[in-house]
């Protein structure tokens, strides 16, 4: 009786060759949206945090009827970003949080180097809100993703703005004209142009 040798079963070389060039360029392209979205995320995530302390000092207020600060940390000249920002009652009624004299409700540490929040106008350095859940003015905050050397004008999809209306209301910017850059307002012309300064 004569057998027959069994073929070997398997992949040749030139096949797993090709095969893991496919699987290479298929990664290629899924890193730089896997970035994007990766960088989205972390975005969404700090404007949400900031928005949150709004929120916070705003319902307090009311509950307790009186004004409630939402503070950077750190004093002038720096932004929001750089040391975080406290959320408090102000007690002996001089516009910063002492430990010992005021009620802190909530901290909110420092954003990583590469992102910035900053605020304009009077919400350069703090918010109020008032035990009628108005806020002590208006203003924008810009909150950028500069790991990319943007900031300056920001590039599409690096950037979020936080906006309070004179009477407290927060919202976020809208993008109206789909280009990755929130407005400030309802008119295209008035996009973010600095994220320093908004």
């Amino acid at each position: 009786m004569c057998s027959h040798p069994k073929q070997a079963s398997g992949f040749t070389l030139l096949e797993l060759i090709v095969a893991i060039s496919i699987a290479g360029i298929l990664m290629a392209m899924a890193i730089p949206s896997f970035s994007d979205m990766m960088r989205n995320n972390r975005l969404t995530t700090y404007a949400n945090e900031l928005v949150t302390s709004l929120n916070i000092a705003r319902s307090e207020a009311v509950k307790r009827g009186i004004t409630v600060y939402v503070r950077k940390i750190g004093g002038t000249g720096t932004y929001w970003s750089d040391s975080g920002w406290n959320v408090f009652v102000d007690n002996n009624g001089n516009k910063t949080f002492e430990t010992g004299t005021d009620d802190l409700l909530r901290t909110y540490d420092k954003l990583p180097s590469k992102f910035i929040l900053a605020g304009n106008g009077g919400i350069v350095n703090y918010i109020t809100y008032q035990s009628d859940g108005t806020s002590n003015t208006g203003g924008t905050f810009a909150l950028c993703n500069i790991s990319d050397g943007n900031g300056i004008p920001p590039k599409p999809y690096t950037s979020k703005l936080i906006i309070i209306s004179p009477v407290g209301r927060i919202r976020m910017g809208k993008d109206s004209d789909n280009d990755g850059i929130p407005e400030k307002t309802s008119s295209l012309s008035t996009e973010l142009t600095d994220c320093t300064s908004p």
